[in-house]
């Protein structure tokens, strides 16, 4: 079961459950990192002159640093909770021991929705010479290793086989068929909206029974091919996950699928860029109820 997350106002921050910020107990003085990240360049001097060719500008990881402190008056014992609550979460072994897991940290400015950055926490740096008052001064250090920000919440379509303006379906079909005039784009299957400012990253899930499938990204051209694919029934499916850090494909059985992927297949640069795509996707099913399901979170280059 999924615990909900606890809801942020402004200038507050989340952390592995541990609420910070304005009217919580741990008092954050100032934050650093939130800007733009870190860059590693490739720039070369000009051989025998003056000046350097700029190579390409790849971003870092973000250090995210938190000058605060645990103020809870009359009560040390509380103020020790809150330090090995920060301690526990980075703690635990599905994070701590995966490689490449990562955690959130949710932020939440005024006038802007809540965002996330994932990645470790890094240091969690307490000073008890003041906890028997009640107030502990707290250095800690989050390093997102993915610098991009994303929407605390995810987005999802589910996009159906086919359809007149787009393909059509494998015989026999079985009624009823509902089919739309495609007049708007926006009503037609197969639109997604990263509401962002920079690409997204989508998880891509067909479920059968399905065959011999082709995902197209339509104003890219891009496309990831499963040409031996085959699903036989609803209960069968295939993920690709795209998103940086993650990237895979998976069966039903969370076994390695990624030998169903043509050769030409660039997982890497399947990503929603911002604002409106069409996707598109094309299989055999002769029950006309296979799905793609594509789940993503709106991404932003800053807060």
């Amino acid at each position: 079961m999924l615990v909900p997350l606890p809801e942020l106002t402004d200038w507050q921050y989340e952390l592995g459950g541990v609420l910070m910020g304005a009217g919580t107990p741990v008092q954050v003085m100032e934050t650093t990192g939130l800007g733009r990240p870190p860059v590693r360049d490739n720039d070369a001097d000009q051989p025998s002159m003056d000046g350097a060719f700029a190579g390409p500008d790849y971003y870092a990881a973000r250090q995210v640093q938190f000058d605060a402190a645990v103020r809870i008056p009359g009560d040390p014992a509380a103020c020790h909770d809150v330090v090995a609550a920060l301690q526990a979460s980075a703690d635990d072994p599905l994070v701590r021991l995966g490689g490449g897991v990562t955690m959130p940290l949710r932020i939440k400015r005024p006038g802007r929705p809540v965002k996330v950055l994932n990645g470790r926490l890094r240091r969690v740096d307490p000073e008890f010479k003041q906890v028997i008052h009640g107030y502990v001064p707290l250095d800690l250090e989050f390093i997102a290793t993915d610098p991009t920000y994303y929407a605390d919440e995810e987005t999802t379509t589910e996009i159906p086989l086919g359809w007149l303006t787009g393909g059509g379906f494998a015989a026999p079909v079985v009624a009823p068929i509902f089919v739309q005039s495609g007049t708007t784009a926006a009503d037609r299957p197969g639109w997604v909206t990263n509401q962002g400012t920079t690409p997204a990253w989508p998880v891509i899930r067909i479920t059968g029974p399905v065959a011999t499938v082709t995902v197209t990204h339509v104003a890219s051209g891009r496309q990831l091919s499963m040409p031996t694919l085959n699903l036989t029934s609803s209960s069968q499916w295939v993920e690709v996950d795209t998103r940086p850090g993650y990237r895979a494909v998976r069966r039903e059985n969370g076994g390695n699928a990624s030998t169903l992927l043509s050769p030409s297949s660039r997982v890497d640069l399947f990503s929603l860029p911002p604002g409106q795509s069409e996707m598109r996707w094309t299989g055999f099913d002769n029950t006309n109820t296979a799905r793609m399901r594509l789940t993503w979170r709106d991404a932003y280059t800053a807060l």
